[in-house]
C-alpha cells in the first residue's frame, strides 16, 4: 500500500477531549475516526489491526472444535422476555419498533439466540456437546462513553457458546476456553490475570474474567499479596477480623450536633469508625425502599446487594422515602423499627452486611435529628430481614483465603467467561433426549472478548513517547518503508525494495509522499510497524538500506539483497519494549 494513496492521514495533535493514550494515538496514527459519542469507523489502517485480531480468535476457536457461524444483530423482543432481561437489564438494552408496532432488542450479547436456536437444531445427546461462536457487532446504551475505543456504545465482539447435556460436560470444557483465551492474549502480547467474576445481567452459577491491571481500566482488581488469590471488585470477598470480646452495654442516647458524616460521629463519640453503624438508603425498581446497615469503615457493594435481591435497578433514596419509612434521614437506624421477617411481610426491608456480627457497642443513629445511639448490639437491639456479604472489598483487607492483605489496582477487562447453566434453555424451551429417552434442558456456557477493547488495550501497552509499536502480529503492515528524497536512483531502489518485500509475503506501507524526511520519520514512528526500512542518498552511499526495529534504537545498513532475510529476522528478533 503506498501512503500516498491511503485513506485517512495522521495527526499532529489529538482532540483535545482524548484523554487515554490508547484514544490519542488511535486518532493520531489514523487508526480509526469519532462519529458520535461511543461511536467510531475504523479507517483501512486500524480495519488491519482488527482483521489480524480476528484472525487469532478464529484459530484459537477452531483450534478447540467451535464453529463458526453470524447471527443477527436485531433480535425479537419474545426471546428477550421469556428470560427475563427485557425488562430486567434496564436502559443499556437498546429497544426499536419497527413499522407494524413490534419490539426488537439491538444485540448487547446473544445468549437468546443461541438458546432458540439450539431449541430448534439440538434433539438428543448425540447432537451434544458443541459449540459455536461468531464476531459481531453488539451494541449498549453506554451512558458515560470515554476512553476511545474501551468503552463505547458499538462495537465488535467475539462471543462464543457451548451447549452441554450436563454441568460436567460444561465443568470438562470450560478449562479449555480459559486455556484458548489465555493464547489468544498471550498472541497479542498481553498478559492479564485470570480472576473470579460477578455473573451479573448474565446469570450463570460462575464466571471468570481476565483483567489486564493498567491504570487506564476502569475495573478494579483485587489480589492477595501473599497467595494466587484474585477477584473483580464486584465479585470480591475478604475476611473479617476476629471479635474482641466486650461487655454489653444498654443503648444510650446521645447528643451529635452538627455531626453529618460517619468520621464525624466517630471522632465526636471518640470511637473508631469500625464501631459504627452506617444506614444507607437505596430505591429498587424506583418502588421499593431498601434500608442497609454494615459497619462503619466499610462501603456497600452495590453488585453484591443486587444480587442478595434478585436483581433490579438500585438508586439512592430520597429523603421522603426514608422519612415515609419511619427513619430520620441522616440519623438513621433499624432500633425501634419494625422490621420484615420475610422479604414479602410487613414493615421496613433491612438488608445488613455480616460485620454487624463483628463487633459490638455499636453507635447507630437513633431516628431523631441530632442523636445517636451507644451501646447498640445485634441481634438484641433490632432485627434485620436479610443478613449477608454486601460489602466491598478494599486494599488492606484479609485475604478470605490465606489471611495476608489484599491489594487493588486499576484493570481492563479483556474477555469475560460464563457457566450459564440451564437459565437461557429454560426460557425457550431448549432440550434434549437423554439416553433414556426423558427430556432434559440444555447446559449452556458464554464466552466474549471484545476485539476494539482489545485493539486498545494492546496500544496501551505497547507505545512509547512517539506512538505506537505494534506487535507482530497485530500491525497493520509488517514494514514501513521509507524514500527519502528526489533523485532518480533513489526512487529506483525504492520500488525495487518495495516489489522485493511484497513478494516474500512482506506486508509494506510505502511512504512514497513528498514530504520532509522529518514528517515521514515521525509518521513511522506513530504508526508503529515493526520494521521501518529507510532508502536515501546516505544509505546507498553506504551500501544499501536502513533497516530499523522499531521498539529499538540500532539502525543498520543492509544489501539490497540481504534485505528480505534481515527484515524477517528483525521481526522474529521482536522485543516487548520496556
Amino acid at each position: 500500500m503506498k501512503l500516498s494513496q491511503l485513506f485517512g492521514h495522521t495527526l499532529r495533535e489529538p482532540p483535545a477531549d482524548a484523554e487515554l493514550t490508547s484514544h490519542r494515538l488511535a486518532l493520531r496514527a489514523g487508526l480509526v475516526r469519532f462519529l458520535g459519542a461511543g461511536l467510531y469507523s475504523y479507517l483501512p489502517l486500524g480495519w488491519r489491526v482488527v482483521r489480524k485480531i480476528e484472525a487469532i480468535l478464529r484459530e484459537e476457536m477452531d483450534g478447540i472444535d467451535a464453529q463458526e457461524m453470524l447471527m443477527p444483530v436485531l433480535h425479537p423482543a419474545e426471546l428477550w422476555q421469556a428470560t427475563g432481561r427485557w425488562g430486567s437489564i434496564g436502559p443499556a438494552l437498546m429497544r426499536v419498533r419497527d413499522r407494524s408496532g413490534r419490539d426488537y432488542a439491538l444485540a448487547m450479547t446473544h445468549e437468546e439466540v443461541v438458546a432458540e436456536l439450539a431449541r430448534r437444531e439440538i434433539r438428543s445427546y448425540r447432537d451434544l456437546p458443541c459449540v459455536v461462536y461468531h464476531i459481531q457487532t453488539k451494541v449498549r446504551d453506554e451512558p458515560r462513553p470515554r476512553g476511545g475505543l474501551l468503552r463505547v456504545r458499538e462495537f465488535r465482539m467475539k462471543d462464543a457458546y457451548s451447549l452441554d447435556a450436563d454441568t460436567a460436560g460444561l465443568d470438562a470444557f470450560y478449562p479449555r476456553i480459559l486455556a484458548a483465551y489465555q493464547r489468544i492474549f498471550a498472541r497479542c502480547d498481553l498478559h492479564p490475570i485470570l480472576v473470579e467474576a460477578d455473573t451479573g445481567m448474565m446469570g450463570g452459577a460462575d464466571s471468570h474474567e481476565f483483567l489486564l491491571p493498567h491504570p487506564a481500566g476502569e475495573d478494579t482488581l483485587i489480589r492477595c499479596t501473599a497467595c494466587d488469590y484474585a477477584a473483580n471488585a464486584e465479585r470480591a470477598e475478604f475476611r473479617l477480623p476476629p471479635i474482641v470480646p466486650q461487655t454489653l452495654e444498654e443503648p444510650h442516647p446521645i447528643a451529635t450536633p452538627g455531626c453529618e458524616t460517619i468520621a464525624d460521629v466517630a471522632a465526636f463519640v471518640g470511637v473508631p469508625t469500625s464501631q459504627t453503624l452506617k444506614a444507607v438508603f437505596y430505591t429498587r425498581d424506583n418502588a421499593e425502599l431498601v434500608f442497609v446497615i454494615i459497619r462503619g469503615d466499610l462501603e456497600v457493594n452495590e453488585t453484591k446487594l443486587r444480587n442478595l435481591l434478585g436483581g433490579g435497578e438500585l438508586r439512592p433514596a430520597t429523603e421522603e422515602e426514608i422519612r415515609a419509612a419511619g427513619a430520620a434521614p441522616g440519623y438513621a437506624s433499624p432500633v425501634g423499627l419494625e422490621v420484615r421477617e420475610t422479604r414479602d411481610g410487613p414493615g421496613a426491608l433491612v438488608v445488613a452486611d455480616r460485620s454487624i456480627k463483628v463487633g459490638s457497642n455499636f453507635v447507630a443513629g437513633a431516628n431523631r435529628p441530632g442523636y445517636h445511639l451507644t451501646g447498640v448490639n445485634y441481634p438484641r437491639d433490632f432485627a434485620v430481614t436479610l443478613l449477608a456479604d454486601i460489602a466491598q472489598a478494599q486494599a488492606g483487607h484479609l485475604c478470605p483465603r490465606c489471611g495476608e492483605a489484599l491489594a487493588a489496582e486499576a484493570a481492563i477487562e479483556l474477555g469475560h467467561c460464563f457457566k450459564l447453566g440451564t437459565r437461557y434453555a429454560e426460557a425457550v424451551g431448549a432440550t434434549y433426549l437423554d439416553k433414556e429417552g426423558h427430556e432434559r434442558p440444555i447446559v449452556m456456557g458464554s464466552y466474549g472478548i471484545g476485539v476494539g477493547r482489545l485493539l486498545a488495550a494492546v496500544i496501551e501497552t505497547h507505545h512509547d513517547e512517539h506512538g505506537i509499536v505494534w506487535p507482530p502480529a497485530l500491525a497493520p503492515f509488517d514494514v514501513h518503508l521509507l524514500t527519502l528524497g528526489t533523485a532518480e536512483e533513489v526512487r529506483a531502489q525504492s520500488e525495487a525494495a518495495y516489489a522485493q518485500l511484497q513478494e516474500a509475503g512482506l506486508e509494506v506501507l510505502y511512504d512514497d509522499r513528498q514530504e520532509s524526511a522529518g514528517v515521514k520519520f515521525a509518521d513511522a514512528d506513530l504508526i508503529g510497524c515493526p520494521v521501518r526500512v529507510t532508502v536515501s542518498k546516505r544509505s546507498l552511499k553506504a551500501g544499501g538500506v536502513e533497516v530499523k526495529a522499531r521498539w529499538a534504537g540500532e539502525r543498520r545498513v543492509v544489501t539490497p539483497e540481504s534485505l528480505v532475510e534481515q527484515v524477517q529476522q528483525t521481526i522474529a528478533d521482536w522485543t516487548e519494549p520496556g
